[in-house]
């Protein structure tokens, strides 16, 4: 990783350039124009990230020098029936294009196994899509691929 880049909690200041990497993440996974997350859904993750009452949490990468945000994770903690300890689920990671190659992601997740372990949770998993090649590539470094597959419904 460069060493230009910190790894940080989201703060209430940092909307306007957060924001941006949220539209990325979401547009990577097909969710923008006609497809795009309702505001209120943006709004709500938002508030969600900055009230300490919440489960949710926040990370950005920073570019030291510039101070422009890099990347961004968001995480929570969930009670499992197969631990005593809680679980950390990473929800979302994304990396500002131009500084993918940087270490951010990596940067991102090893900040997120740290609060896991400060936080006393036992195990961090996240899911990404099958064709998120360059992503996986990182991760299949940082994790092990259990093979799990998933399934959901709308309700």
């Amino acid at each position: 990783m460069s060493n230009t880049v910190s790894v940080r909690p989201v703060q209430p200041g940092d909307y306007a350039a957060w924001r941006p990497l949220w539209d990325g993440y979401n547009a990577f996974y097909g969710r923008f124009g006609a497809t795009a997350l309702p505001e209120p859904i943006t709004e709500a993750t938002w508030q969600r990230l900055n009230d300490p009452a919440e489960p949710v949490f926040g990370l950005v990468a920073q570019d030291a020098g510039s101070g422009q945000l890099l990347g961004l994770t968001h995480y929570l903690y969930h009670r499992n029936t197969t631990r005593l300890q809680p679980v950390c689920y990473l929800s979302d990671l994304f990396t500002r294009e131009a500084a993918r190659g940087r270490g951010v992601g990596r940067a991102l997740i090893q900040a997120v196994y740290d609060a896991a372990r400060a936080a006393g949770s036992s195990r961090v998993y996240w899911q990404t899509h099958e064709t998120n090649a360059a992503g996986r590539l990182l991760y299949d470094k940082l994790a092990k691929h259990h093979g799990f597959i998933v399934y959901s419904q709308e309700l």
